[in-house]
């Protein structure tokens, strides 16, 4: 064999096609460029920024909640006015999940599944309460529903009071929460489509049956989702219930604003300990929060 052939290149005889693909081709790019210090120093920095704005704040809470020991701590929590606020707080929140829920399923059913004049307002509707204040929103509603309001007159012949209230605190919290539900609908049924439905309807199913053997289960998580979100928010929401409550205590104060008087009247103590609840409430959120979009992810 002569020297010209040993070392002949590999593609020689090869299709022309195959030669040149040979020619050309190149080890894949790594994904991660970055040095290693780079991507080190990301992550610590990350980890400093959650540590000083979450972790430091939830351990000052705990802290601060547990000062006076155990005794004190619980005798907080069960002072009557701390009580009647956490159970004003369940009862805003368990109304305004139901209401929401329906909505949401509502809305993200019409929207996602039928075309209709004013659908794209419906959406930015939807999308009003992240863009309005929600001090704006319950000044609103003491502007329709005050004693100075617009519907004062039917509310005095009706013998209602909405505003200083729970039917007034209930409207504020369903307002500033009524997107979580149908936010996370409408675009996991915009990509399921409709073509299971049609089947289950042509194969004789009726519409409430198609919806709870079809459609329910293939939103269930998300529904869920959604659901922990809009529970989360109306238990900690502080701007618009403030405007339409009164600070009635022991009547018409949920969590967050029993929080604020006691912090005010310098019952340092109390205040941690009853926001001590609630971040607990939050915690159990996050971890619920955290299984779900598990759950979801793995559907996709």
């Amino acid at each position: 064999m002569s020297l010209k052939a040993e070392h002949a290149p590999a593609t020689e005889g090869l299709p022309t096609g195959v030669t040149e693909a040979r020619t050309y081709e190149r080890a894949p790019r790594p994904v991660r460029t970055e040095p290693v210090t780079v991507r080190v120093l990301l992550t610590l920095l990350a980890l400093g920024f959650l540590t000083l704005f979450i972790g430091l704040p939830l351990i000052v809470v705990f802290v601060e909640a547990l000062k006076r020991g155990w005794d004190a701590y619980f005798a907080a929590l069960l002072d009557p006015d701390a009580l009647e606020a956490i159970r004003l707080t369940l009862i805003v929140a368990a109304i305004s999940v139901v209401a929401n829920l329906l909505f949401g399923l509502v809305a993200a059913w019409a929207i996602a599944k039928f075309e209709f004049p004013g659908r794209s307002l419906l959406i930015t509707l939807i999308d009003l309460p992240f863009s309005v204040s929600p001090v704006v929103a319950g000044l609103v509603f003491v502007l329709l529903f005050g004693a100075q309001g617009l519907f004062a007159a039917q509310m005095d012949a009706w013998n209602l009071q909405i505003i200083f209230a729970l039917p007034g605190i209930v409207l504020a919290t369903i307002f500033v929460t009524f997107p979580f539900v149908a936010r996370e609908l409408i675009p996991l049924m915009q990509q399921q489509g409709t073509a299971e439905e049609e089947a289950a309807i042509s194969l004789g199913a009726g519409g409430f049956s198609t919806f709870l053997r079809v459609t329910l289960p293939n939103i269930k998580w998300a529904l869920l989702y959604g659901v922990l979100l809009c529970n989360a928010r109306a238990m900690g929401e502080f701007g618009a219930v403030s405007v339409v409550s009164g600070h009635i205590r022991g009547l018409t104060n949920t969590m967050p604003l029993h929080i604020e008087i006691l912090y005010n009247e310098y019952q340092f103590v109390a205040s941690f300990a009853v926001a001590s609840l609630l971040a607990l409430l939050a915690l159990v959120t996050l971890i619920a929060k955290t299984i779900l979009e598990h759950r979801l992810a793995e559907e996709d």
